[in-house]
């Protein structure tokens, strides 16, 4: 296999090329995973901070989370696209610059609106780093190789998530809230340069340079997706007349969409690539697994702080210790996808995180913090174990000159499947708990809400496995993801 990469790289054919791993380059991509997690995490410690300093009530300030969310939403398909054009290595330098220079304007921002504005660029510079670091694996190591990336990938993910709270409180604190995006600075510059020096240029095919840019379809996803985001997001999972419009406008702008990608000689998403079952059913099964773990960020503060008691410095550890666990599962899960197959590991992985589920059901009344803990501990190892086999199957049903666009369509399934489950997840918790304001609710309705939501959490993990045992079955494709 090295030989056989060597010599593709030695005859200069840099539209189907491999690059031998090198570990700096490895270093870039993960750099590009890990600082959009942590500016996710982050940031939210800074909201009160940010409420405080700019005299705005709460629902103007999560504005500064939900802008960097949706941005990254919107965006993140076009980002993978532009990147099968354009070459990933530019389209991620560009990214890089984006993101380094809105850390500058966030950390300068006299106003809540400027401040707002310069998070959505920042979103949008993070939805090129995610999109584009995941495409590259391909090109950056050796196929036997690939599943240990994508679960380095998914440890920098998680460690992000994990590290923001911790390192946000310690800037708030010693420095003040611009500090968080400050610290971005010399990160992203010294990104940008091992960037520029290890990342190798990946050369698109000529079909794919002379390619226009699909603008209208790019419209069309955007405004779709942002109502879809605002349809799940207002209301905090209570649903009015203002929700279901923006519904129907989302529906109708995904018709709209289909239609026009159908109709244009460059589409923005390859209708074609959702006639592969085996891709469509790793989309669907991240979607559904993703909506399932924001139940956790949902449910688990109520639970923690009004059922048990705990203070929030406790309720902050006992929260970190999923994306903990995930960091920390991360590597060896890639390791046990290049050993046994894609298929064998996503199946493992959701097989594992019912069984937390079902724990998150059960443990708690009789344990408290410890069986909450225990119960997502559980949960994210199958997590981790399903993203790093998901990742790696999805990315090799496609040829080099679509891993980008295929990236793009992978993030943004998982961050609907995360705004989904942030409405979805909050409105069974609600209703499991009897109460319309579950802030409010006694600890025995929040004990029975939480059972309830993660008794429905698994049997959507079980839908989730039912999917991918029949596309495993059906697909023609099976044997590639086996292998």
């Amino acid at each position: 296999m090295q030989t056989e990469i060597e010599e593709r790289i030695g005859a200069g054919g840099e539209g189907t090329e491999l690059a031998v791993a090198s570990p700096w380059a490895l270093a870039c991509l993960s750099l590009s995973t890990l600082l959009p997690s942590l500016n996710t995490s982050s940031a939210n410690v800074g909201l009160p901070e940010m409420a405080r300093f700019f005299e705005a009530p709460f629902q103007q300030v999560q504005w500064v989370v939900l802008g960097y969310l949706m941005a990254i939403t919107t965006v993140v398909v076009g980002a993978g696209c532009l990147s099968d054009i354009l070459g990933r290595r530019r389209v991620l330098l560009a990214g890089i610059g984006v993101f380094t220079g809105a850390s500058l304007l966030c950390g300068a921002a006299p106003s809540l609106g400027v401040l707002i504005a310069a998070r959505a660029a920042h979103g949008m510079g993070a939805a090129v780093m995610m999109a584009v670091s995941v495409a590259l694996i391909g090109e950056t190591v050796p196929e036997a190789r690939v599943g240990s990336a994508m679960g380095l990938l998914g440890t920098m993910s998680a460690l992000g998530t994990t590290l923001g709270p911790s390192l946000g409180g310690m800037l708030i604190s010693g420095i003040g809230w611009r500090a968080i995006f400050l610290v971005n600075l010399p990160i992203g510059l010294v990104n940008l340069h091992l960037t520029h020096l290890y990342v190798r240029p990946f050369r698109p095919e000529r079909n794919k340079v002379s390619a226009q840019f699909d603008k209208l379809g790019t419209v069309l996803l955007g405004l779709t997706l942002v109502a879809y985001a605002l349809a799940m997001t207002l209301g905090r999972g209570r649903f009015d007349v203002g929700n279901i419009a923006l519904l129907l406008a989302a529906g109708l702008g995904a018709a709209l969409f289909v239609r026009a990608q159908a109709r244009t000689a460059s589409p923005l998403v390859d209708l074609r690539i959702f006639h592969n079952p085996a891709l469509s059913a790793s989309l669907a099964t991240s979607a559904m697994v993703s909506t399932v773990m924001m139940a956790i960020l949902v449910v688990g503060p109520f639970y923690l702080s009004r059922a048990i008691g705990l203070d929030a410095a406790v309720v902050g550890i006992a929260m970190s210790a999923g994306p903990l666990m995930a960091a920390l599962a991360g590597v060896p899960s890639g390791r046990l996808v290049d050993r046994f197959g894609p298929a064998r590991i996503a199946a493992a992985g959701l097989l594992v995180m019912p069984v937390g589920c079902l724990t998150l059901w059960i443990m708690p009344s009789t344990a408290g913090a410890l069986g909450y803990i225990g119960g997502t501990v559980v949960v994210t190892v199958g997590y981790a174990l399903f993203q790093a086999a998901n990742n790696t199957a999805a990315m090799a049903e496609v040829g080099p000159d679509q891993r980008g666009v295929v990236s793009g369509v992978l993030n943004l399934s998982r961050n609907l499947g995360l705004v989904t489950g942030a409405s979805v997840m909050a409105a069974v918790f609600a209703l499991a708990s009897g109460v319309s304001d579950p802030a409010a609710a006694p600890s025995e309705a929040i004990a029975r809400g939480m059972r309830i939501t993660f008794l429905v959490a698994a049997s959507i993990i079980v839908g989730a496995l039912v999917v991918a045992i029949a596309n495993a079955r059906m697909s023609p494709a099976r044997q590639i993801i086996r292998a």
